[in-house]
């Protein structure tokens, strides 16, 4: 009988812990893109692939640094689009995915040097606002979206989240 109750004792004590160490489960919305630099030549093919460069790894970065768990998300009007995806969709398809929290943003390119970033990470089974922030970055090409995403990884990497 002591063995079963200690077996027991075991299994709750190593169940509990286990659950103690799940890595929160986050979703990562596809930023939007705005340039409004007004250069001459077209650059939206380039941006594009930037963009989809900077979403893949900062999805790795954040499972490899922060130790989340990344998630897709999938939307009736596929893809979700923070920009034509209505909020309430976004967090429900996050949920339906099995997301705690939702990370979404956009990146603004002012003038030919300068792009802003802009983040936000949402509870969304509390519906509480974790983190916004704002970062700027210098440069458009390869290494300056590199860079400014490596820099995004850490810095939300850092950002304290809890499972419970």
């Amino acid at each position: 009988m002591t063995r079963v109750l200690h077996a027991l004792a075991f299994s709750i004590m190593l169940a509990a812990t286990a659950a103690a160490v799940e890595p929160p489960v986050v979703a990562v919305i596809d930023f939007d893109y705005f340039d409004t630099s007004g250069e001459p030549r077209d650059q939206t093919a380039e941006h594009a692939r930037r963009l989809g460069d900077f979403m893949s790894a900062l999805r790795r970065d954040l499972a490899a640094l922060g130790g989340y768990r990344v998630v897709s998300v999938t939307c009736d009007d596929a893809p979700c689009v923070i920009g034509r995806t209505p909020p309430g969709d976004l967090f429900a398809a996050a949920r339906k995915a099995g997301a705690r929290f939702i990370l979404y943003g956009g990146v603004h390119k002012m003038s030919t040097l300068v792009q802003w970033a802009k983040t936000q990470l949402v509870d969304v089974e509390n519906n509480r606002l974790v983190d916004d922030r704002w970062m700027s970055f210098r440069g458009d090409d390869d290494e300056s979206w590199r860079r400014a995403e490596g820099y995004l990884a850490k810095r939300l990497a850092a950002t304290p989240l809890t499972s419970k």
